[in-house]
C-alpha cells in the first residue's frame, strides 16, 4: 500500500523511546523528514545515533521539556528552520504519575495539565499556521485506553487525556476545511518503560513482582499478550497518510481488544 508520505516533514514529541521513537522510525522508513525531541539530551543523542545506524538516516533532534512553553516554541522553530513547515505533528508525552484521588495534590494535577493537555495545545498552535498555508496537515495525539475505559489508579490520565480527546474532536470540526485532520490513537497495554513503571507501582501495592503484574496485564487482553510499540506506530503512520484522508476527529484504540465497550 502506497502511503504517499515521502518528504513530508514530521515532528514526533517525547520520542527518545517507546511509542514516540517507534513512530519516528516508521516515518523515516516511509521517506519522511523527521524531527524528534526529548528533555533528556543523553537519551536523545543515543536514540538519534541508533536510528542512523539502523536506517542510515539521522533524524533532526532538539532538547525540549514539553512542560515549558518556551521549549515548545523553540523546538518548532528549530524544525521549521532546518526542515520547513511541519506537515505532520504527533503529540506524544509520558504519562502522569499514577495514584488514587486521595494520593494526589494540586501540583500533581497542574503538572499533568501542563504535560498532557497544554503541550498538545501549544505544539498544535505553533504548527497550525503552516498547515493552513499548505492546505494540508495531520495532527495525531497519543492518548490511552483510559479515555475509553478508566483505570482505577490512573485518575490523572483518565481525566487529562480525556481533555485531549475533547480538544481534538472540537479542533477537527474547525480545521477540517483546510484538509487538516485531527485524530487520537489510544494505546492499550504496550511494552514501554511507562508500562513497566506502572507494573512496579501495582506490584508494590499488591506485594507482588512487576513481572507477575505484566503477566496479569497480558491475561486481561483477549490476545493474551502486550503490544509492541511498532504496532501502535503503524496506526499513527497510517493516519498521517493520504489513505486516511477522510478519517477525522476519531479516537482509535490499539489495545488487543481489552476495552470492553462497543464504541
Amino acid at each position: 500500500m502506497e502511503l504517499n508520505l515521502k518528504d513530508k516533514i514530521v515532528l514526533v514529541t517525547a520520542s527518545s523511546e517507546g511509542i514516540g521513537r517507534a513512530a519516528a522510525e516508521l516515518f523515516i522508513s516511509e521517506g519522511c523528514k523527521v524531527a524528534i525531541c526529548s528533555r533528556n539530551k543523553e537519551n536523545l543523542l543515543k536514540t538519534a545515533r541508533e536510528i542512523k545506524s539502523q536506517l542510515n538516516v539521522e533524524p533532526l533532534w532538539d532538547v525540549c521539556d514539553i512542560n515549558k512553553p518556551q521549549d515548545i516554541e523553540d523546538t518548532v522553530k528549530v524544525v521549521q528552520k532546518n526542515l520547513g513547515d511541519i506537515d505532520i505533528l504527533v503529540n506524544n508525552c509520558g504519562g502522569p504519575v499514577p495514584g488514587f484521588f486521595e494520593d494526589l495534590y494540586d501540583e500533581n494535577w497542574e503538572d499533568a495539565f501542563e504535560q498532557v493537555l497544554m503541550s498538545a495545545i501549544r505544539f498544535t498552535r505553533h504548527v497550525l499556521p503552516g498547515m493552513k498555508i499548505k492546505n494540508w496537515g495531520r495532527i495525531i495525539n497519543i492518548t490511552s485506553l483510559s479515555v475509553k475505559q478508566p483505570v482505577d489508579n490512573l485518575i490523572l490520565s483518565n481525566s487529562i487525556r480525556s481533555a485531549v480527546t475533547g480538544f481534538a474532536k472540537t479542533l477537527s470540526n474547525q480545521i477540517g476545511k483546510y484538509n487538516i485532520t485531527v485524530n487520537n490513537v489510544a494505546p492499550g497495554y504496550t511494552l514501554t518503560s511507562r508500562l513497566r513503571e506502572l507494573a512496579e507501582v501495582r506490584a508494590a501495592r499488591a506485594g507482588s513482582t512487576s513481572e507477575k503484574i505484566l503477566e496479569s496485564m497480558s491475561g486481561e487482553v483477549p490476545m493474551k499478550r502486550l503490544a509492541n510499540p511498532d504496532e501502535v506506530a503503524s496506526l499513527i503512520v497510517y493516519l498521517a497518510s493520504e489513505r486516511a484522508a477522510y478519517i477525522n476527529g476519531q479516537t482509535i484504540p490499539v489495545d488487543g481488544g481489552v476495552i470492553r465497550s462497543l464504541f
